[in-house]
């Protein structure tokens, strides 16, 4: 939704949710739009693991949003 409003927006998911991430951009009208895939599971992982999970991640959330960081 905030795509369609002209606010580029990312997406992230866990990748056992990949299908299902793209199967509703695809039903929603944006079946190229990109997201970003982190590992599953993330409610039993530490703060650190996340943090580095985030980290790992920004470069892609970056270059998806085509910010300069």
């Amino acid at each position: 939704m905030l795509e369609r409003a002209g606010i580029p927006a990312v997406s992230i998911c866990t990748d056992a949710f990949s299908a299902s991430a793209r199967a509703m951009a695809r039903v929603l009208g944006f079946p190229g739009f990109e997201y970003v895939a982190v590992p599953h599971p993330v409610a039993s992982r530490t703060e650190k693991e996340i943090a580095d999970m985030v980290h790992a991640a920004l470069p892609e959330i970056v270059r998806i949003l085509g910010v300069e960081a």
